[in-house]
């Protein structure tokens, strides 16, 4: 658009430009100009001095107004030639000057490299609203976060996660923002490149991540991304529960069998003592029955709370909990002639979930079982080791078995893969795996199928307290 009230010189500008190429329209006025650039022109040759207003002033309202903002405008004039004019009317917006007389070389050459700066403009701007678009589409709350600590930029996702709970201004600072979603900043005070914790925000679990930005012009920056995760918890839960409630019922007829006995004893106790004559004989009745009768309280009890979980993680003797496992589990190995021996060296103190970790050894401990032949031994070792600069416990678990054929061993810890057919859920391993590496530990096996030497050692690995308890996530659901 040729914004001039001079018929010729918009005459002459026309006949130059149209040989190269472009198409051209008119104003002489500066009011007509700022009407005809809502059609958005990709440049404006605009005079200095129009009749009704400043071409410095149209130039101004172009650049101000954001639906004309990115035309280009090349300011000219005969008049103002001065080194001031032509400050002046870059500091109003226009992004060249040039002055009569004109070249037509000059003219052309200028004109040429302001439509490629605006054509890349269009590009970037194009560009950026597509990974504008992108960016909001995103399920996952993504913000950035600049080198002064502050929240500079974040999509749709992250303002309808942090919801009423914090006001999202550009400008504020990424920690208390945290603070008030998390409860803690601490995954912002980490100075590792990557940190990834699990949180709750209200009733709903999710996944905090701050990654650093690497390179030269993002110094400092980070990404901070919180994700959703309540309904992949409530998944897990909902498998977990299900294996816990196949072990559980997997352990009832042993259980049902142990308490059989005492109880038995206790009737023929009882009985005893209601028809003797003598006091003392009575009495002494009733103390065996008394006996009898905590055996059946002491299993009863170590069955309801076997896989009970309080709900925060605490310290836990690891020696403890695997000699209860051992007790309740090697009654179910005694009617395979299987006998499970437990051998513990002095342990560190572990931090978290008593039942979760239960679940795990009663797991792997009644497939050892299983597997056993009749007459041999399930060997149960826990003893203190350090381990890529940590301290902690190792726990193996060794059966005699056949071992674990060499084709399937990438398998084993995949959700639903079972080689008990029907018999099993195919959750038990996937399931342990994911509760030690809960806790921050690691599970692996290793397992030989030659002859005489055959068998499979699985290994746990967890951490002492002192490396978990900062940075374990209480239970989500």
């Amino acid at each position: 658009m040729i914004v001039d009230d001079r018929t010729e010189s918009r005459y002459v500008l026309s006949r130059i430009l149209q040989s190269e190429g472009h198409r051209c329209e008119h104003a002489d006025r500066g009011a007509q100009a700022v009407e005809l650039a809502r059609t958005l022109p990709d440049l404006v040759i605009l005079d200095v001095r129009l009749p009704d207003m400043s071409g410095i002033e149209v130039c101004r309202i172009l650049k101000s107004e954001p639906a004309t903002a990115s035309i280009m405008v090349l300011q000219m004039s005969a008049s103002f030639v001065s080194n001031d004019a032509r400050a002046e009317a870059l500091d109003a917006g226009a992004d060249a000057y040039i002055t009569h007389p004109i070249d037509r070389t000059v003219l052309t050459a200028t004109v040429r490299a302001l439509l490629r700066l605006r054509r890349a403009e269009l590009i970037s701007r194009r560009a950026s609203e597509q990974w504008q678009s992108t960016f909001d589409s995103l399920v996952e709350g993504v913000a950035r976060i600049d080198e002064n600590g502050c929240v500079a930029q974040w999509n749709d996702a992250f303002r309808a996660i942090c919801g009423t709970r914090a006001q999202l201004d550009s400008g504020e600072n990424a920690a208390l923002l945290l603070e008030k979603l998390i409860g803690t900043s601490e995954p912002l005070r980490q100075k590792s490149k990557q940190v990834t914790g699990e949180f709750n925000i209200g009733k709903r679990a999710v996944q905090v991540s701050v990654t650093r930005v690497e390179g030269e012009s993002e110094r400092g920056e980070r990404v901070l991304i919180v994700a959703d995760t309540t309904d992949r918890k409530l998944a897990e839960y909902a498998l977990r529960t299900a294996e816990k409630l196949a072990a559980t019922g997997k352990l009832a007829s042993t259980i049902a069998h142990e308490i059989n006995n005492p109880l038995e004893g206790l009737i023929n106790l009882i009985y005893l003592a209601r028809v003797t004559d003598s006091i003392d004989t009575a009495r002494t009745f009733l103390i065996d029955a008394g006996k009898e009768l905590d055996r059946i309280s002491r299993i009863t009890k170590q069955a309801l709370s076997f896989y009970r979980d309080p709900h925060q993680p605490e310290e836990i003797d690891l020696g403890e909990l695997l000699a209860e496992v051992v007790s309740l589990i090697g009654r179910s190995a005694t009617p395979r002639k299987v006998k499970v021996v437990f051998k513990r060296r002095p342990a560190e103190k572990i931090y978290g979930f008593p039942g979760q970790l239960a679940q795990v050894f009663t797991n792997v401990m009644r497939n050892a079982i299983e597997v056993s032949t009749p007459g041999s031994e399930v060997n149960v070792r826990l003893c203190s080791v350090e381990r890529t600069g940590r301290r902690g416990n190792r726990v193996t678990i060794h059966d005699h078995g056949t071992g674990i054929p060499t084709e399937i061993r990438s398998n084993i810890f995949d959700p639903f893969f079972t080689t008990k057919e029907l018999r099993g859920s195919g959750l038990g391993l996937w399931v342990s795996k994911s509760l030690i590496e809960r806790h921050h530990g690691t599970i692996r096996f290793r397992s030989s199928e030659r002859l005489g030497k055959s068998g499979t050692t699985f290994e746990v690995f967890l951490p002492a307290l002192e490396y978990t308890r900062r940075s374990f996530v209480s239970r989500l659901i």
